[in-house]
Formats: structure tokens, C-alpha cells, sequence
């Protein structure tokens, strides 16, 4: 009997699934932009359940791999410890993810600008310090209004994140369907 190629098959399942997953991403998100102190919360609990997981996994692994393996301890308690903090006080927890996101947002205000120093005389070196200069701007709301603008800024970024997401794979979808649909003929 012919089979159909699994290729075919996955792309199949991408087309049924994509565009819900997409609507239901766009409306989450849409959600947490509008509500950002809920995404906020939400964010915070979800990394905190993340971070518990992955201690008990960290500790696991050190016990049956290296049980004296002081460092392995450590991460496990390091783990677990901020794990617990961020679901006991949330607003720490909020606190100190706004305090990362400006750390990575500088990071990457950095590396931006280090890019558009190589590219510079080449064509394409002004969108990357654009790129910078936005990054270091959403670093420094963070830091200058911090700790109170976390609580809205993480909500915001994680609800236009998820929007995007899913209005990507909404149009990757639609993308992949017309492409379908031309090769069908």
C-alpha cells in the first residue's frame, strides 16, 4: 500500500494546528498586554514552578551521578531557594525579573552596537544600531523606575511577545497553506 511521506504528514498537522495555537497565542497575549500585572504574576509563578522543577532534577542527577559533589548541591539549593522566594514573595520575584530583563537588555544594547561598528560603512549597519538604541532605552526604563515598572513592563513585553508568536505562526500558517494549495495545481 503507498504511504504518504511523513513530511507531508507533519505538514499536514502544522496546517490543522498552527492557526489555532496562533489565535489562542494572539489572545493571550492581547490578555497580558491588557492586564500586565496579572502576565506580571503569571510570569513570575511559571518561572518559579520552572525553577523548583529544575532543582529537583539537578538534584537528582547529582545524587545518583555524584552524591559529594558539593556544587551540584548548591545549584539544587540555589534553585530551589529562588524558586520558593518568587512564590512566597511574588513581588520580589517581579522585582528581580525586571532587574534581569535590564541586564539583558543592556546586554544586548551592547552586542547591537558592537555589530553596527563592523557593519558600518556596509549597508544594514543603521538597523542594528536602531536595534541598540531601542534596547538600551527599554534598559534603562527598566532601571530608572525600578522596582515599580516591572510589575508592568514584564507584563507587557511577555503579552506582546505571546501576540506576536502568535500572529507569526497565524501567518506562517496561512503562508504554508497558500503554498499548499499552489502546489496542489
Amino acid at each position: 500500500m503507498w504511504k504518504v511521506p511523513k513530511e507531508i504528514e507533519q505538514l499536514e498537522v502544522f496546517k490543522k494546528n498552527a492557526k489555532t495555537v496562533g489565535v489562542i497565542l494572539m489572545v493571550i497575549g492581547f490578555l497580558g498586554a491588557m492586564f500586565p500585572v496579572a502576565a506580571s504574576l503569571t510570569t513570575v509563578v511559571f518561572v518559579a514552578w520552572m525553577l523548583l522543577i529544575s532543582a529537583f532534577i539537578v538534584g537528582y542527577f547529582t545524587y545518583i551521578t555524584d552524591a559529594g559533589d558539593w556544587r551540584g548541591w548548591l545549584k539544587t539549593l540555589i534553585f530551589f531557594g529562588v524558586g520558593v522566594y518568587m512564590l512566597v514573595n511574588p513581588a520580589g520575584g517581579i522585582a528581580t525579573l525586571g532587574l534581569l530583563f535590564s541586564i539583558y537588555f543592556f546586554m544586548d544594547a551592547f552586542s547591537g552596537f558592537t555589530l553596527a561598528a563592523s557593519f558600518y560603512p556596509n549597508k544594514g549597519w543603521g538597523i542594528w544600531t536602531f536595534n541598540a538604541i531601542l534596547s538600551l532605552l527599554m534598559a534603562m526604563i527598566f532601571v530608572i523606575g525600578w522596582p515599580q515598572t516591572s510589575v508592568l513592563l514584564i507584563g507587557l513585553l511577555v503579552g506582546f511577545s505571546l501576540f506576536f508568536d502568535g500572529l507569526a505562526l497565524l501567518m506562517g500558517a496561512n503562508l504554508f497553506d497558500k503554498m499548499w494549495k499552489d502546489e496542489q495545481q
